[in-house]
């Protein structure tokens, strides 16, 4: 039995979902987005509380699946998702140009300019080397930090790079000198 499918989801208040075939579009104070489901699974409401539901355990594979994606648009619109990111080593530095661009200087030759797609919102703090990533699609916002991690991914040995907040990183020993 999947244990994250039986598990209910409560809708707050301001937040309205609909079912057409296979897309759940959620609206709520912050926006709207849409989450899949995969067929066999259905949604059930009682009393303001959602759950999702399978016809036999032919199903069992997308029920955690779905009830994830559900969930994940729902709590999207209300609080929203974010990932923060911390650019380490000497010089490098993120500054916003506009609303949609993101300039970073992380010493290549060249500073890097990375667009953000339509939804996504990016701060950054005034000492320029603490990146706040934000949005309602936990998809989206998850993959727009990935990216920008892989512009400079950390370094083993001099621990400079781009990299999560909450990341832990180990430091690896550098080479030995001769004797």
């Amino acid at each position: 039995m999947s244990r994250i499918g039986k598990k209910p989801i409560t809708i707050p208040k301001g937040v309205k979902y609909t079912v057409v075939s296979n897309i759940c579009t959620v609206e709520g104070p912050k926006g709207k987005t849409t989450a899949l489901i995969p067929s066999g699974i259905t949604l059930v409401e009682k009393d303001g509380v959602l759950t999702l539901e399978r016809p036999d355990d032919k199903h069992s594979a997308v029920h955690g699946l779905a009830r994830a994606l559900v969930f994940n648009a729902v709590e999207g619109v209300t609080n929203g998702w974010k990932k923060e990111l911390d650019v380490v080593g000497i010089g490098y530095r993120v500054e916003l140009k506009g609303k949609d661009m993101v300039v970073f200087t992380l010493g290549y030759s060249h500073p890097i300019e990375f667009p953000l797609p339509t939804g996504i919102t990016v701060e950054v703090d005034p000492k320029q080397t603490h990146v706040i990533v934000s949005g309602i699609d936990r998809q989206k916002v998850g993959q727009i930090a990935a990216d920008m991690r892989s512009l400079r991914k950390p370094d083993p040995y001099k621990n400079k790079g781009v990299r999560y907040s909450d990341e832990k990183l180990k430091k690896k020993v550098g080479k030995t000198g001769a004797k």
